[in-house]
């Protein structure tokens, strides 16, 4: 107990100063937590051990609410609004990548399995940066900021059924075709079976338990829905992601969603630093900066980067910026540090090419907004030609307004 309670003191000091730190520095805040991780980890202080059951297991629960969250977050209607050409978007942003990484890692050494997770790391779109870049140029509400914001909402829901297959995929310890489909079709129904039963009996539900006066009842109530759904979904053999995930959508159109959201933002406070703490404490420096790691972390890099700014182009009938949907689509996050950390902790990966994939992660948040500045300073008309439409969601939980091109 004495050596828990002083590593969870160290993980939450850590990484609040440093997540502030990068914050200031333009960066978001799971550099710095990344970072602080690395720092406590086994490799340089070694005051935190991520192998260690009960960090991990608390780690995980971070993974939970940070899944919840982004389900909460997760308007499914804004999909429709902006059609085919985020769908497009999202399909090759995942495609490609994908394809890429792994035959990138194939040829760089790695077998099957470990170069499929690392071209799936590298699917995973992070909006914290993008949209907060298209928001300080004023054109998050053009017709391509909505596009990149459908995109990466279909992306994450790709993403995370991708992120279920390898899961199982890891467990049984084979790639086939019809493992893959089996585990692809299993996580697909559950999350289109969740959705159905959950938006009718759940609203009716929190209605009433709305009745309840004590305070933060509601707020654990909705917590207490997403940990059930996250262990139907692992007692019905997909992920505790998938049905977390799902959980957040199901309670998103609810209207006690803030205060169900209020809840998990203080309890995420605690927890999801920690589980990316963990993360970075499972790095290893050495591996990290030897030259295995930073000659395929670079190939990663460049398959990453151009994959993703193809993508931009793969809304055929689109006729905006797609080079601004493609960079915007550039910087990878929580998800790809997530088939990191899963790759590594099972040893379906070597530390090298999780230092790779660490490498990805980080390079393509720090270059993604000075690109994403220089094409948007190029598009003049971005600012001249709109019209107003509906409000719709942002990944971050804002509430914006679609503006459509004219042409």
């Amino acid at each position: 107990m004495y050596s828990l309670l002083l590593s969870l003191a160290a993980i939450l000091i850590a990484t609040k100063l440093l997540g502030e730190l990068s914050r200031r520095l333009g960066q978001p805040s799971v550099i710095g937590e990344l970072l602080a991780g690395i720092i406590l980890g086994t490799s340089v202080l070694g005051i935190v051990d991520p192998h260690d059951p009960t960090t991990h297991a608390i780690g995980q629960l971070g993974l939970f609410v940070l899944l919840f969250q982004i389900g909460l977050h997760t308007d499914v209607r804004s999909l429709r609004r902006v059609g085919s050409s985020a769908i497009a978007v999202a399909f090759a942003g995942v495609l490609l990548p994908l394809l890429g990484g792994f035959a990138v890692a194939r040829l760089l050494g790695a077998g099957n399995l470990a170069a499929l997770i690392a071209g799936a790391a590298l699917t995973a779109t992070s909006m914290a940066i993008s949209a907060r870049v298209l928001a300080d140029k004023g054109v998050q509400h053009t017709r391509e900021g909505q596009v990149v914001l459908g995109a990466a909402l279909a992306d994450d829901v790709i993403g995370l059924i991708l992120l279920s297959v390898i899961v199982a995929v890891v467990a049984d310890e084979r790639v086939g075709f019809g493992v893959v489909a089996r585990i692809s079709a299993l996580s697909i129904g559950f999350i289109v079976l969740a959705l159905a039963i959950g938006s009718y009996a759940v609203p009716p539900l929190f209605r009433a338990i709305d009745g309840i006066r004590a305070k933060g009842s509601l707020g654990m109530f909705g917590m207490a829905f997403g940990l059930l759904l996250a262990a139907i979904a692992l007692q019905s053999g997909t992920s505790l992601i998938i049905g977390a995930f799902v959980a957040g959508v199901i309670l998103h159109p609810t209207p006690q969603r803030q205060e169900i959201e209020r809840t998990t933002v203080q309890i995420g406070h605690f927890f999801v630093p920690i589980f990316f703490a963990v993360i970075g404490a499972s790095i290893n420096v050495v591996a990290l900066f030897s030259n295995q790691a930073l000659g395929m972390g670079a190939a990663l890099i460049v398959v990453g980067v151009l994959g993703k700014i193809a993508a931009g182009f793969a809304a055929w009938n689109f006729r905006g910026n797609k080079l601004l949907v493609g960079v915007a689509m550039v910087p990878r996050g929580e998800v790809g540090l997530i088939f990191a950390q899963m790759g590594l902790a099972t040893g379906a990966i070597s530390p090298e090419l999780f230092g790779a994939i660490m490498l990805v992660v980080v390079v393509t948040t720090f270059v993604t907004p000075p690109l994403l500045n220089l094409v948007i300073a190029r598009d003049e008309s971005l600012d001249r030609e709109h019209s107003q439409g509906p409000e719709v969601l942002a990944p971050d939980g804002r509430r914006v307004t679609t503006i459509g091109r004219r042409h």
